[in-house]
């Protein structure tokens, strides 16, 4: 009989995504992990078959959490579209998901295999903010540019450094999501 579990394997993949999050996908090593649970590797094998096995969950579960249930969520408060939109971006970029997505976007500046999983997530949020939007504009080149607008703001404030002369981050970012869904 196999030993126990100790372990499961969404405390594998959790542990994984936070190292991803802080060190990148280099960091994310079988001897860590089990070290950082308290297992042997041994406690690994009984959960994946491989390190690459791993990382595909949790690319799978960044997507699952970052698209699926920020959506269900956004759709379960309800609101109108602007606040759908708001709401949306709150949540992907929360400070849980941000540090991820984030990593997420470095790995996949060096994997292929990662830039077409991000391409995916993207155009999945693009189509739900195209959707949202939608029902502002009924003009398709005018929903895509706010589309456009709205996921560029909400990446590059994370991003850039700079300073305002006129009001605050929060200030400058309220302003433009104004502007943007008009």
């Amino acid at each position: 009989m196999a030993p126990p579990v100790r372990n499961p394997r969404h405390a594998w993949i959790d542990a994984a995504m936070a190292i991803l999050s802080e060190s990148g996908p280099d960091a994310v090593r079988v001897e860590t992990l089990a070290a950082q649970l308290g297992v042997t590797r041994g406690g690994f094998y009984r959960q994946f078959d491989s390190r690459q096995e791993l990382l595909d969950a949790v690319l799978d579960t960044w997507e699952h959490r970052s698209i699926d249930e920020v959506r269900q969520r956004v759709e379960r408060e309800g609101g109108d579209a602007e606040s759908k939109v708001r709401s949306a971006g709150r949540l992907t970029f929360s400070r849980e998901l941000l540090p991820l997505d984030l990593a997420v976007r470095e790995w996949a500046r060096r994997d292929p295999a990662v830039a077409e999983r991000l391409r995916r997530v993207d155009n999945r949020r693009m189509d739900y903010l195209r959707d949202l939007i939608g029902t502002i504009s009924d003009d398709p080149r005018d929903v895509e540019a706010r589309s456009m607008l709205a996921f560029s703001l909400v990446i590059a404030n994370y991003l850039i450094a700079a300073d305002h002369s006129t009001g605050t981050r929060a200030d400058i970012v309220e302003t433009a999501t104004r502007l943007i869904l008009g």
